[in-house]
């Protein structure tokens, strides 16, 4: 086990053969992390008070604090984003330094850069998330093109940065 994952209260950081978890980040107790999960370097994943799970094919970006939180498949979170006792569904996407506290944000929604979205706040699917504190309007609404926005973060050249980085990664 990496120096940088601990046991607490028993509970060991489960990772996935084909995740890619950074030397550089941090895993604390009951933290899964599934199959082709990416967690780059600096972030925290402490799964203490409640687990910490990963999605497949999700992805937790540099310095990144997931407390008590889950992800589900293909959710992003950005870097420097924090939740807390959250929820991301499903192929949601959380902006760079993002706050979430005790909400859940719907599958396919987009949180963006530097929202806060404070607690109780349930955040339907497909929604457009922004502002201090969050204000949500659906997708249909807007003119975001959820599917390029998501192409441009969750594929191509930027999915697979971590094989270029294989000095980071545990694999």
């Amino acid at each position: 086990m990496d120096s940088r994952s601990y046991t607490f209260d028993g509970a060991d950081p489960d990772i996935h053969e084909s995740a890619s978890v950074s030397q550089e980040s941090t895993l604390v107790g009951e933290v899964r992390v599934g199959p082709d999960v990416t967690v780059w370097p600096g972030a925290v994943l402490r799964g203490d008070v409640d687990p910490v799970e990963l999605g497949a094919g999700s992805a937790i970006g540099d310095n990144a604090v997931l407390h008590a939180s889950t992800v589900g498949e293909d959710g992003l979170v950005g870097h420097g984003a924090v939740l807390n006792d959250s929820h991301v569904e499903s192929g949601a996407m959380v902006g760079f330094n993002a706050t979430i506290s005790e909400a859940t944000v719907g599958s396919g929604s987009l949180v963006a850069m530097g929202t806060v979205v404070p607690s109780g706040y349930e955040v339907p699917p497909d929604s457009f998330v922004r502002g201090t504190p969050a204000r949500v309007t659906p997708l249909s609404e807007t003119d975001i093109d959820r599917e390029s926005v998501f192409e441009d973060f969750a594929s191509g050249d930027y999915a697979h940065l971590v094989d270029g980085h294989e000095e980071l990664f545990d694999r």
